[in-house]
């Protein structure tokens, strides 16, 4: 069954209306045609089983005739992801959207290569948000992420935002496996974390001066084992361990 997304404003009545982008896709690519059953994922939970009724190329209406909704995730998990080169980060994002991720922070570091202003800023996030839409209705994920403008370091550490799992993959002495830590909590406080931080640093990693800013704040360093891994793999490695951990 083909999936569409549309925004959870657009998604009150018994009739559903695609257009613009989405429209062009299931005429123009999908061919769909009057009858064809569909999804619509609305990003806040909720899945509209539909009938196409009118298709055209500039919109198509569809009749809804299941609503189901489905909860938030147990945890909250925020993956604050320095920025890697090229479209590394577009194929991060699409696989934390898989994994169940509630928030995405793209990371200005010291290492980071990428160059965006305001205006870049502005165009990186709409093409980010796009990636985070193809990627719930390829694997049918019923709860967008929220994709953040990209923030240096220091200006996100300020935020002093709380968690109660936070943690840093670090590749320094002192580390340890994140089982440890959720452990811990689980002993102290009876229950699973509701919400964790994931920080993930670039190509190289972050600097040891950031790392220790980061460290300074609660945030405990985590290992992902012996070897070195790619920042995307990485950020997989992470999300995989919490949505493992905390579902």
């Amino acid at each position: 069954m083909h999936r569409f997304f549309l925004p959870a404003n657009e998604c009150g009545g018994a009739t559903l209306t695609l257009t613009g982008r989405e429209a062009h896709h299931a005429a123009q690519v999908l061919r769909l045609r009057s009858g064809e059953p569909v999804a619509v994922l609305d990003g806040a939970g909720n899945i509209f089983s539909c009938k196409a009724q009118q298709v055209s190329r500039k919109a198509i209406s569809l009749a809804v005739r299941e609503k189901k909704w489905t909860p938030p995730p147990a945890a909250q998990i925020t993956l604050v992801q320095a920025i890697p080169k090229g479209k590394i980060f577009e194929s991060i994002l699409q696989k934390a959207t898989e994994l169940g991720v509630t928030r995405m922070v793209p990371l200005l570091s010291e290492r980071v290569t990428t160059q965006i202003d305001a205006e870049s800023s502005e165009t990186k996030v709409e093409k980010w948000r796009m990636t985070a839409i193809e990627a719930i209705k390829q694997c049918g994920q019923p709860w967008l992420p929220k994709v953040e403008e990209p923030i240096s370091l220091q200006d996100f550490l300020n935020r002093e935002e709380k968690f109660e799992m936070p943690l840093v993959a670090s590749l320094h002495e002192g580390s340890r496996h994140p089982r440890d830590y959720l452990k811990k909590f689980l002993e102290d406080q009876k229950r699973k974390p509701r919400s964790a931080c994931i920080w993930v640093g670039p190509e190289g990693d972050f600097t040891p001066q950031e790392m220790q800013q980061i460290i300074d704040r609660g945030i405990f360093p985590i290992t992902l084992g012996g070897l070195v891994l790619r920042c995307e793999t990485a950020a997989i490695y992470c999300l995989s361990v919490l949505n493992y951990e905390l579902s």
